[in-house]
C-alpha cells in the first residue's frame, strides 16, 4: 500500500496547525495541515511494516501513524500535543473522536521537561543570531513566546490552549521587530519562571496515563484486523482465534 493511499483512505483526524491555528495568521500565512492514519492491522504481519509518518501528498501536509502519534503525545511532544488541541478541526472519524477524547490521558507534569528543553534549544538559535547578525529572525522569535505562554498556561491550568487570543498583537509586534530584543529575552525569562513555579502545584498528574491509551490502540489495531480484507481467510482465522490450520 502507498504512503499516500494510507493518507488519503485511512485518515481518522485531520486539523490546521501553524499560524492559523495559533490565531497569528496574516494576508501570507501557508495553511499546514496535520492528521493520523490508521493503517490497516494485517500491514504489520509483513516483513516490510507500514511507514510511521507520511509527508504531503498535499504541500504543508504531514501526517503520523497512529501508533507513532500516540508514542509521541505519551512523551509530551509539543507539537503532537498542539495538534491535539488544535481549533481548527478538519476531520475526524469515530476513531479520530476517540482519540480526541483521549486528549486528557496525555497530559502530565513531562510537559515542563519537553516545552522547556524545546523552548531553551530554540532560545539559544535566537541568541547564536543576535550575536551572528545583530538580531534574531523575529517570528520565531514571536512562536517561541507564544509557546512558552501555552506551556505555562497548561501547567496552571491543566488545559493546552494555543489559539494566542488577546496576545495577537503583542506578538505580531514581535514578529515585525518593533519590540527591542532585551524586552523580548525579558518576557521569555518571565515566562520560564511562570512556569517553573506552576510545575509543582498544578493540577497535572506526575505520568500519562499511559494504560488507558494503549487498551485504546488495543482495541482500535483489533477492529481493524477483523474489517473485511483482501487479505484472505487465513488472516482471519489467526485473527478469530481458530490458528493456521
Amino acid at each position: 500500500m502507498h504512503p499516500e493511499t494510507l493518507v488519503r483512505d485511512h485518515t481518522i483526524f485531520a486539523c490546521v496547525m501553524g499560524s492559523r491555528a495559533f490565531g497569528l495568521a496574516t494576508d501570507g500565512s501557508d495553511t499546514d495541515r496535520r492528521g493520523v492514519f490508521l493503517a490497516p492491522t494485517p500491514l504489520f504481519w509483513r516483513f516490510e511494516k507500514p511507514p510511521t509518518h507520511v509527508e504531503g501528498p498535499a504541500e504543508e501536509q504531514f501526517s503520523w501513524e497512529l501508533e507513532r502519534f500516540c508514542e509521541l503525545a505519551l512523551r509530551a511532544n509539543p507539537n503532537i500535543l498542539e495538534c491535539l488541541h488544535s481549533p481548527l478541526v478538519e476531520y475526524a472519524d469515530d476513531t479520530g473522536r476517540e482519540l480526541l477524547a483521549l486528549r486528557g490521558a496525555f497530559l502530565s507534569r513531562r510537559t515542563h521537561e519537553t516545552f522547556a528543553r524545546y523552548a531553551l534549544g530554540q532560545r539559544r538559535k535566537l541568541e547564536a543570531d543576535v550575536r551572528a547578525h545583530g538580531a534574531p529572525r523575529w517570528k520565531h522569535a514571536m512562536h517561541l513566546l507564544r509557546l512558552l505562554t501555552s506551556s505555562r498556561d497548561l501547567l496552571r491550568t491543566g488545559t493546552l490552549t494555543i489559539d494566542v487570543g488577546d496576545l495577537r498583537e503583542p506578538l505580531l509586534a514581535v514578529k515585525r521587530g518593533e519590540v527591542p530584543w532585551a524586552e523580548v529575552e525579558s518576557w521569555m525569562g518571565r515566562l520560564a519562571d511562570e512556569a517553573d513555579a506552576a510545575a509543582h502545584r498544578g493540577p497535572l498528574p506526575e505520568e500519562p496515563d499511559r494504560r488507558r491509551v494503549e487498551d485504546f490502540l488495543v482495541r482500535v489495531r483489533r477492529a481493524s484486523a477483523l474489517q473485511p480484507d483482501p487479505y484472505d481467510e487465513v488472516v482471519q482465522g489467526v485473527v478469530r482465534g481458530r490458528g493456521v490450520g
